[in-house]
């Protein structure tokens, strides 16, 4: 499979908004779960939202909910996480990663980091005024 692709990180003041895209080569992402995860400094890696393939059912960690949404580009094989009203503690950096087994079976996606693979180097995101 191929490696996955993170962008559109970078700098915003508490309140702002970017929008991150994951695309990988050698992979179509409407078969796959994908997950998006976040690494701030000193903490472990968590999940922040994913989306099943198929019906494409989400799933958000309970900070971003209402300020987060992931979506599909089929068309484009890509993935995005459209992140609004953004606060300090959303600062780290934010990988993709696919989950092929809950992919093939159109069952979902976790926001638990031990069933995916494939993560790219990821994009850094910096909330501060």
């Amino acid at each position: 499979q191929g490696q996955f692709v993170e962008s559109g990180g970078g700098l915003v003041q508490p309140g702002g908004s970017l929008r991150l895209s994951c695309t990988a080569s050698g992979s179509t992402l409407a078969n796959l779960a994908i997950g998006w995860f976040r690494r701030a400094p000193g903490k472990e890696r968590e999940g922040v939202a994913c989306i099943g393939s198929g019906a494409g059912i989400m799933n958000y960690e309970v900070s971003v909910k209402g300020r987060f949404t992931i979506s599909r580009d089929n068309a484009n094989n890509t993935v995005y996480l459209q992140m609004r009203d953004l606060k300090p503690e959303d600062t780290g950096v934010y990988q993709c990663a696919a989950d092929s087994a809950r992919g093939l079976l159109q069952s979902g996606c976790i926001l638990h980091r031990a069933p995916y693979h494939s993560w790219g180097r990821g994009t850094p995101v910096t909330v501060s005024s």
